[in-house]
């Protein structure tokens, strides 16, 4: 099954690739551009407090290297600590992107783990969708939560893997497990992410996608990582719907001897 016969879904809107990516941390805007092209990425988070997309004119603007017309551009609130600044994060994407709607909402609880503020995300998240948002939500590995946010009418849930920027990997894979089996709404690991290993497990788990950032920004190549991930993301999927064999305690001939000759 290839991934035009198997896309994405987020708020309505097909996308061939499962790879979401960020926009930060590069040296410049060119390596910004090169790793985004080796991605494949179609869904390019931006981080409206730490990055120009137009409301500082006078210096260099994200999308002219990222082009709305290319990929779906998706404001992030990082670096809000309180469902009030991430509201109005929101809202100044909206403004900024022409009434763009579709944003990923990140409340954090504090400096050091950057762990999400769960009661303020869910807060925000009641506020941004009543105002009309299409909120796609970071949060953390716990299933209750995540069944209250697609409730409350989030259309993706995004629980972290790890502490965000650690490249730790899958720290909980059951917790992740148990919320891509009870979710009817796209979940995507978001956070935690270091190598192509860590994007394929995600994957081979049943995750609809995974984003990240650090893991292709800071490798000591970031275009051949981000080239690298494309290839993780695409075998993983391709695994997860193959159906892995079973596991056996003891091991099993790969040539049966049934019906041989001596």
């Amino acid at each position: 099954m290839t991934n035009q016969n198997d896309p994405l879904i987020i708020a309505g809107k097909n996308y061939h690739s499962r790879l979401l990516v960020g926009s930060g941390k590069y040296k410049d805007l060119e390596e910004t551009r090169l790793a985004t092209e080796a991605s494949g990425a179609e869904i390019i988070t931006v981080a409206i407090r730490r990055t120009n997309i137009g409301q500082n004119p006078d210096e260099p603007n994200l999308l002219d290297v990222i082009s709305p017309q290319q990929y779906t551009i998706l404001p992030n609130t990082a670096g809000c600590y309180n469902a009030e600044d991430a509201v109005r994060t929101c809202k100044l994407a909206r403004e900024l992107l022409d009434g763009h709607d579709l944003v990923k909402l990140e409340v954090l609880a504090d400096e050091k783990t950057l762990f999400p503020n769960v009661l303020d995300t869910l807060k925000a998240a009641e506020t941004l969708i009543n105002d009309g948002f299409k909120v796609m939500v970071y949060t953390t590995d716990d299933l209750m939560i995540a069944k209250e946010l697609e409730a409350m009418g989030c259309v993706a849930v995004m629980p972290l893997a790890a502490p965000i920027g650690s490249g730790l990997g899958i720290r909980n894979p059951y917790n992740i497990r148990f919320i891509i089996e009870e979710l009817n709404v796209p979940v995507l690991v978001d956070a935690g992410v270091g190598t192509a290993s860590d994007a394929a497990i995600a994957m081979e788990l049943g995750c609809d996608g995974v984003l990240m950032n650090t893991a292709i920004a800071a490798a000591n190549n970031p275009v051949l990582m981000a080239s690298a991930m494309k290839k993780a993301i695409e075998a993983g999927r391709e695994a997860f719907l193959a159906g892995r064999m079973a596991r056996k305690q003891y091991a099993s001939a790969s040539s049966p001897l049934d019906g041989t000759f001596y």
